[in-house]
């Protein structure tokens, strides 16, 4: 069976984002602040895939 990653890393949101790590970072301390304030529990420098989707591509707010 294929394991499955739940959370990305700072190299995954970089990549994704094509930022620098430093940036990849502030992205994912923010996401996490507001994981924090909704109440979830939160790893430090990793950020689940479901929320990055919300927040990036495929949350309720579509601007494109």
């Amino acid at each position: 069976m294929e394991k499955t990653n739940y959370m990305m890393t700072v190299d995954d949101v970089a990549q994704e984002l094509g930022v620098s790590k430093q940036k990849g970072y502030r992205i994912i301390r923010q996401l996490n602040e507001e994981l924090a304030a909704a109440g979830y529990m939160t790893v430090q420098a990793k950020v689940p895939r479901t929320y990055w989707s919300e927040r990036f591509y495929f949350g309720k707010r579509n601007i494109v």
